[in-house]
């Protein structure tokens, strides 16, 4: 598995495991936990992606049980977690309204909750998971430049950020922002014309990619892009999913996919996409059938 320098002290696994669904799987036991983690390891895949909001604030707690009955896999693994959502369930079931909180004093406490819950000691990657329109930047970059001299976080950075909202945060910091995690996949496509990409690419920044199968969506009907999907994925002797995922993992922005399921059969055919011979005509024979149209 290629490896990705996201900045001079922290490198992921080209695809990364996403950990979004982790606590509504029937089984949530260490075990269980443990094999889907090994099945990874198996393949090179050491980065795993949480959030404090995923399962309802549960997710990154079923994470630390098998952390902690298996403490040999925290020296393996890369952990990613995001925090600035308040949502009205779980722990904030008092809340009346879902809300974005990106200030000091909300982005210290998620991150001494996620140590906590997930058992450890650091966090490698934390991620403010939704732009604030509430934000203060000078705050928010304060309180991360904080936790990462503490070494409670090894980086940080962003999710969902438009240019606009990365240069701001940036421009407060004195740590370098070292990801921005966007939805990008055949099914999502605004990124790559919009200046997301080419804002992150200037900057020497690589996008991790969630929701690199349209959230299930490329998996399913006939639709012209599913039938250049099965058209290539025969000739290369691999499934829709590899195909979906090698077309983000040709693009020159060096996408790192985060990809999330509970099934281990799944999981384990994740690496297939880096198997896929992916040609400049190739994708953009997917590009056109997902977009409906041929590129003007």
């Amino acid at each position: 598995m290629d490896r990705v320098a996201l900045s001079e002290t922290i490198d992921f696994s080209r695809i990364v495991y996403g950990m979004w669904r982790l606590a509504d799987d029937p089984d949530t036991s260490p075990a269980h936990v443990r094999a889907k983690i090994d099945a990874c390891l198996a393949q090179g895949i050491t980065t795993m992606d949480q959030a404090d909001i995923y399962g309802g604030y549960a997710a990154e707690e079923v994470l630390g049980a098998c952390l902690r009955q298996s403490p040999d896999l925290r020296d393996q693994l890369e952990i990613v977690t995001k925090c600035d959502i308040v949502a009205p369930i779980g722990k904030y079931s008092d809340r009346r309204v879902k809300y974005y909180d990106t200030s000091a004093a909300h982005v210290r406490a998620s991150v001494e909750a996620s140590l906590t819950h997930m058992g450890i000691e650091q966090i490698d990657l934390l991620l403010i998971h939704r732009p604030d329109p509430m934000m203060d930047a000078a705050e928010t970059g304060g309180a991360l430049d904080d936790l990462i001299g503490s070494g409670k976080i090894r980086a940080a950075g962003v999710s969902n950020f438009r240019p606009w909202d990365w240069d701001l945060l940036q421009s407060t910091m004195q740590n370098r922002l070292v990801t921005n995690q966007i939805e990008l996949s055949l099914a999502a496509r605004d990124s790559f014309t919009n200046g997301d990409l080419a804002h992150l690419q200037q900057h020497k920044i690589s996008p991790m990619a969630w929701s690199p199968l349209g959230g299930g969506s490329l998996m399913t009907g006939n639709s012209p892009v599913a039938a250049k999907m099965d058209a290539v994925a025969a000739m290369q002797g691999v499934d829709r999913a590899a195909v979906a995922v090698a077309w983000l993992l040709a693009h020159p922005a060096t996408i790192l996919p985060v990809m999330g399921t509970n099934t281990l059969s799944r999981i384990a055919t994740f690496s297939d996409a880096l198997t896929v011979e992916m040609d400049r005509e190739t994708w953009f024979e997917l590009y056109e059938a997902a977009n409906g149209q041929e590129v003007p």
